[in-house]
């Protein structure tokens, strides 16, 4: 149900004036310690060892960041092979499969691993797994990054990736199958609960991780998109629609009543997505910078009478160190 305002008039535009919009911004949002800590290692990368410095994959899903990065004299690749003999090489947040390091200290190259620690930590999970003797069911987007990188530390052929409830059911491990479950980082909260719960149904043995795999930072922003959609026509999450964590706030904020739209930045915001728009909600996934969130106030205050309000459900104080090169 639509929060209304004090006074019924003042969902009407004044004569001569513009409709007044309550703008709900979610709190957390926005950058998490993983993403602070990956672009401080590119920065610090630059100015230790000078440009250019090699990063392998966008070093976080957001264009904004990736640009400004290249400004400073970061370059981009996809492979491996796309790095030039003596040049240091930046591995992304998301993770990376062991082959990779491994890779560059055979060619000789310095490498840092930009890696987020919550994903390292899934890694180092997988490992004990299956040096236990199990095989892990990993609960993930097939083709992301993370996934990727998850299951490059471990023998090919002892994790399956599971997405939906559906492949829990296509299961076929024999009763009594010695079984562990892991997760991607940044998947939906509810939505993986539901997974896990018909996994622990169906294999009442499975070993579950000794804490939840997705990251708090996910946890976070999606329990505060929950805490203003019901309040909102309307939300808008700046992300990039290869970040899995802003797309599945996008999900949630539709699962709150509200209509939804990802955008990358503030110049992509319809007037029309406006029309009838008494309460907005705004939030930015884990690789946005706060410069576009202001930037996407400013341009719904082009349009309408914005009455601000910052909505907080959590405080994040956590922050990650970095590599021991760069201290």
């Amino acid at each position: 149900m639509n929060a209304p305002f004090p006074d019924p008039a003042a969902r009407r535009a004044p004569a001569g004036g513009r409709a007044p919009v309550r703008l709900l911004i979610a709190a957390p949002r926005g950058f998490c310690a993983g993403v602070d800590r990956a672009i401080e290692i590119v920065e610090r990368a630059l100015v230790r060892y000078g440009a250019p410095v090699y990063v392998r994959h966008e070093i976080v899903h957001n264009r904004f960041v990736v640009d400004s990065l290249k400004a400073k004299g970061a370059v981009f690749v996809e492979e491996l092979d796309g790095v030039p003999d003596g040049y240091p090489v930046i591995f992304s947040a998301h993770g990376v499969p062991k082959s990779i390091p491994a890779a560059a200290t055979e060619r000789g190259l310095e490498w840092l691993d930009a890696t987020c620690p919550l994903v390292s930590k899934v890694h180092r999970q997988a490992e004990r797994q299956i040096e236990s003797g199990r095989h892990i069911v990993f609960i993930g987007h097939a083709g992301h990054p993370e996934v990727i990188g998850t299951f490059g530390q471990v023998p090919e052929g002892t994790m399956t990736l599971v997405e939906t409830l559906a492949d829990v059911a296509g299961l076929d491990f024999a009763a009594g199958a010695p079984l562990a479950y892991l997760t991607q980082t940044t998947l939906s909260v509810d939505d993986t609960s539901a997974i896990i719960a018909a996994l622990e149904e169906r294999f009442p043995g499975i070993a579950a991780p000794k804490a939840e795999d997705i990251c708090y930072a996910t946890s976070n922003r999606q329990a505060a998109v929950k805490a203003i959609a019901s309040q909102c026509q309307l939300v808008l999450v700046i992300g990039a629609p290869n970040s899995s964590n802003s797309l599945r706030l996008v999900e949630v904020a539709q699962r709150g009543g509200a209509r939804a739209h990802l955008i990358q930045r503030a110049a992509e915001i319809q007037p029309e997505w406006l029309d009838g728009v008494t309460t907005l909600g705004l939030t930015a996934g884990a690789s946005a910078p706060e410069e576009l969130v202001r930037e996407v106030v400013a341009r719904i205050g082009g349009m309408r009478d914005v009455r601000e309000e910052e909505v907080i459900t959590a405080r994040e104080r956590i922050t990650f160190k970095l590599p021991r090169q760069l201290d």
